[in-house]
């Protein structure tokens, strides 16, 4: 194919860590592996340089305000916005890739594209509208998004999820997507930093070689389910002394999660993709009771290092774990459920060993960026 000028607008990016985050810089790191040229616009939240390039990537950071602590930056369209938007035109992209639909940068990556006359298409990463825990601003917030999502429609016609069950949602809105870009996972790079890991997190925190290491990774809010989780917890230690939960990560839930800290509970904050290696490839489960998800880049992540994958029917983990040979789907993350399933692939290491082995052979077949980049090259072939 002929080498092409991608322009990716994701509201958030490094250093903010998330899916989105992580789907945006190695979606962009394979086009440019490809031979294509691929340049980042996020906002500009954390003070950090307007331009520059970032693991090799081009990075344009414009104005924002940081709203929602954190969770939602809302467009400063001032003189330093539309300086960097004029810089913006001059590039001459073929096709611009908006992530997720539901921000203010959203729609000005779309209204740029039909400006310059290049090829549009917006992926989703969710199952469900954004919460605050708030049921009046969360209804308001619901009516925002329809409201905008009809906007979006206008300048942008195509719509892609990164799981069925984000295609799912999109019906929800009334639109029809026209393809799947499957959230992903670099193998090779798991592998290669499996191959130079330094450190022990069971030698650091002293846990015997045969005790049952359980671990999640992300976000620490209320809608990952990780109060259930640690309840769970505290009811299984109370019966058994071998089990231990790592939690990694940095959110809403952080101080509740550190004042939850014991000898079975271990709060290793926010760590970078080489410790989140580490700690997966030590650990035996990887446990997400999330209600809310579009397709977990931590469950990919954790597929790869060679953990047990036990989840809610949440977003993306049915199109993995496509039935109980491969892992363990419980319908909802109430605490009782939760209990009983972990207390079982916990006592079954046999079902687990299968598990992984499955689980690691489909996401080879179906979830790599080097499928994904070539799906995207193909889109931005066709006609617009």
């Amino acid at each position: 194919m002929n080498r092409k000028r991608y322009c990716i607008f994701a509201a958030q990016y490094f250093p903010h860590l998330g899916g989105v985050e992580r789907y945006t810089y190695n979606l962009a790191k394979k086009l440019i592996e490809d031979g294509n040229e691929v340049v980042i616009v996020t906002s500009n939240v954390y003070k950090l340089p307007e331009y520059e390039r970032v693991s090799g990537i081009p990075v344009y950071r414009v104005p924002g305000w940081n709203l929602l602590a954190g969770r939602y930056p809302v467009l400063k369209m001032n003189a330093r916005f539309w300086k960097i938007n004029k810089a913006l035109k001059k590039k001459n992209f073929d096709m611009v890739i908006v992530n997720t639909r539901f921000y203010p940068h959203s729609l000005y990556g779309m209204m740029f594209a039909k400006k310059i006359k290049a090829k549009c298409i917006t992926l989703d990463h969710g199952t469900s509208h954004l919460s605050v825990h708030n049921k009046i601003l969360d209804f308001f917030g619901a009516i925002f998004e329809h409201s905008l999502t009809k906007i979006d429609q206008i300048f942008c016609k195509d719509y892609y999820g990164v799981s069925g069950a984000c295609n799912e949602w999109l019906a929800h809105f009334h639109i029809k997507a026209k393809g799947i870009l499957y959230n992903s996972i670099d193998l090779e790079e798991v592998k290669n930093t499996q191959v130079n890991i330094r450190e022990s997190y069971r030698e650091k925190y002293k846990i015997p070689t045969d005790a049952i290491i359980v671990t999640f990774t992300g976000r620490l809010l209320k809608e990952k389910g990780l109060p259930s989780l640690l309840n769970v917890m505290d009811r299984i230690n109370k019966k058994r002394e071998d089990v231990y939960l790592f939690i990694a990560g940095d959110g809403d839930m952080e101080k509740e999660v550190y004042d939850r800290k014991n000898k079975h509970i271990i709060p290793v904050g926010r760590i970078d993709f080489e410790h989140i290696v580490t700690l997966l490839t030590e650990s035996d489960i990887f446990c997400l009771p999330s209600f809310s998800e579009g397709f977990s880049t931590s469950i990919l992540e954790a597929a790869a290092c060679g953990c047990y994958i036990l989840t809610t029917a949440r977003g993306g983990a049915k199109e993995l774990l496509i039935n109980d040979e491969y892992g363990c789907i419980i319908p909802n993350n109430q605490e009782n459920i939760l209990y009983d399933a972990l207390v079982e692939v916990i006592d079954d290491p046999d079902k687990r060993k299968k598990g992984i082995e499955l689980t690691y052979q489909r996401i080879k077949q179906k979830f790599t960026w080097d499928i994904v980049a070539k799906n995207v090259e193909t889109i931005c072939e066709e006609q617009i």
